[in-house]
């Protein structure tokens, strides 16, 4: 029986597996000492959706707020355009119309239409 170990050494090999088990088991401890539950996850990524959700809200607010912007600046642009139209017709009737008929009275009183 010389290839039978001896109980001295059966009981080094059991200690040292034994050490290795307890080394393992501290080891796998450790890890997940350093995870996170998923409890905190679930509230975690609970916190990261409702500041997305705010977030786009308040992205879209702004959205509206310029969209509502460039609506009342084109209505305005509008406007002065229309003022701008206007003022170009007074233009004509107040200078050129004057014009035209003191013209159309010179030739009238030229060609002597009271003769």
């Amino acid at each position: 029986m010389p290839d039978e170990p001896t109980l001295g050494e059966v009981a080094r090999r059991l200690e040292d597996v034994r050490t290795d088990l307890r080394d393992d088991i501290r080891e796998v401890g450790s890890r997940i000492d350093g995870m996170v539950s998923v409890e905190a996850m679930g509230y975690e990524l609970r916190a990261r959706d409702e500041t997305i959700r705010r977030l786009t809200e308040r992205v879209t607010e702004i959205e509206q707020a310029r969209a509502e912007e460039a609506r009342r600046h084109d209505a305005d642009l509008r406007t002065a355009e229309d003022r701008r139209r206007a003022d170009k017709r007074l233009l004509v009737t107040a200078l050129l119309a004057p014009v035209l008929l003191l013209l159309l009275q010179v030739y009238v009183f030229s060609k002597g239409a009271g003769a």
